[in-house]
């Protein structure tokens, strides 16, 4: 905006056209920031109605029963025997659809999701799941994927045409130098599923890991710019964060990073002590990581290697300082896993990068969100082939690649 804002007083005594074409310049720069602090927002307000249908849907055990369906084909993921989606894994992607491209019209066939939008209900017809314009069209639709099921019905349908609001302070005043027609978004509706169905209740104090459990079961919406496929906004909801007073209800959290151009912003603070490069370095791992991946971390790490469930959490423990480094060497993760803490890691000073590559010694490779994998098919378009490693200190991220090196 300031590119046009000091041609208005020069433009005193020109035509009046000439003056008007300048004011709109500015007005439509600052429109342009505007509609991107805006779609922010829209981004936090549909993590957190996502966040409240998984925890509606969690609430009940008989209605949850009627909700999870197993994975098969192209769709599932090669790293698990079993892979489940849930219904509301479906209903949340679907619903951060509806609502940004009814904010956002320009972004339609740019938001992409984990999950297929089929469902199958107990009589074996298959059923699309969508979100319609008013409540009870959506009841209605869904009142066949449940088989009729009239309570859970009326709560999903409730959940997911809820006006939420959040307040969050530091993204009112933001203003973004971004244009939605140039963006795409990746959405994982509920990263670590297998935790968020197997339900296990386990709470640890702020500033603590959870290895395992519903605390890792996460909502990521990312979003990239369609040119080079560079991540530029990150909104984490953590529906499981904490269990309320009264120890029967959970309450969430949610974390936000923006990096576009100079603009880097945060609802965090970079972690104190990130930038230190000596001493032993704290690494979370999959507990399936491969042997020699553990062997050669371990001298690092002081013999200490930590695994957590879900890769979206394993990331947000880097993000929250409580890890140094995420390290995977397998391409079983996915561009809507690493999209949305991608985003926020840069706002930070860290990044994801390609493992692989930095293994070959050339600089690091950041991931990028906008291509697929040549090669491949299904899900398998989208995944991080190569493994991948989440940073906040480069200083540490070459230390580990040196350590790696010929070892691995």
């Amino acid at each position: 905006m300031d590119e046009f804002l000091w041609l208005l007083p020069t433009l005193q005594n020109s035509s009046p056209t000439a003056c008007l074409i300048v004011q709109f310049l500015v007005f439509f720069t600052k429109s342009e920031l505007i509609a991107m602090a805006e779609l922010l927002r829209l981004l936090l307000r549909v993590s957190e109605k996502a966040a409240n249908i998984a925890r509606v849907c969690r609430r009940e055990a008989p209605l949850f029963e009627l909700l999870i369906q197993e994975k098969t084909g192209d769709d599932k993921n090669k790293k698990f025997v079993q892979d489940f989606k849930t219904l509301a894994d479906v209903v949340i992607q679907e619903m951060i659809k509806h609502d940004v491209v009814a904010q956002f019209p320009e972004m339609k066939g740019f938001i992409h999701g984990e999950e297929s939008n089929k469902f199958e209900n107990g009589l074996g017809e298959s059923v699309t799941v969508t979100v319609c314009g008013t409540e009870e069209e959506t009841a209605a639709l869904l009142t066949t994927v449940l088989d009729g099921h009239a309570t859970a019905t009326a709560l999903l349908a409730g959940a997911i045409h809820q006006d939420l609001q959040v307040k969050d302070e530091a993204a009112e005043g933001l203003e973004l130098p971004l244009n939605p027609s140039d963006l795409g978004i990746w959405i994982d509706p509920i990263d670590a599923t297998s935790q968020y169905i197997e339900g296990r209740e386990e709470e640890v104090q702020l500033g603590e890991l959870c290895p395992s459990g519903l605390p890792c079961a996460l909502v990521l919406i990312g979003a990239y710019l369609r040119a080079n496929g560079e991540p530029v906004i990150g909104v984490i909801n953590q529906p499981f964060a904490r269990r309320d007073p009264s120890g029967k209800c959970w309450t969430g959290r949610h974390f936000w990073g923006v990096s576009s151009g100079t603009v880097n912003a945060s609802s965090l603070r970079r972690p104190a002590g990130c930038s230190s490069a000596e001493g032993e370095l704290s690494v979370v791992l999959s507990v399936s990581e491969k042997q020699a991946m553990k062997d050669a971390l371990g001298p690092l790490c002081g013999g200490k290697l930590m695994y957590v469930s879900g890769a979206g959490y394993k990331i947000l423990c880097v993000i929250l300082g409580l890890a140094d480094l995420y390290v995977l060497s397998e391409g079983s993760t996915f561009k809507w896993d690493s999209c949305a803490p991608h985003a926020i890691l840069r706002s930070l000073g860290g990044g994801v990068v390609n493992l692989a590559e930095c293994l070959k010694g050339g600089p690091p490779t950041e991931l990028d969100y906008h291509q697929p994998s040549s090669g491949h098919t299904g899900a398998e378009l989208w995944a991080n082939h190569g493994g991948i490693v989440a940073y906040l200190d480069s200083k540490r991220l070459a230390r580990l690649i040196g350590a790696l090196s010929g070892t691995i």
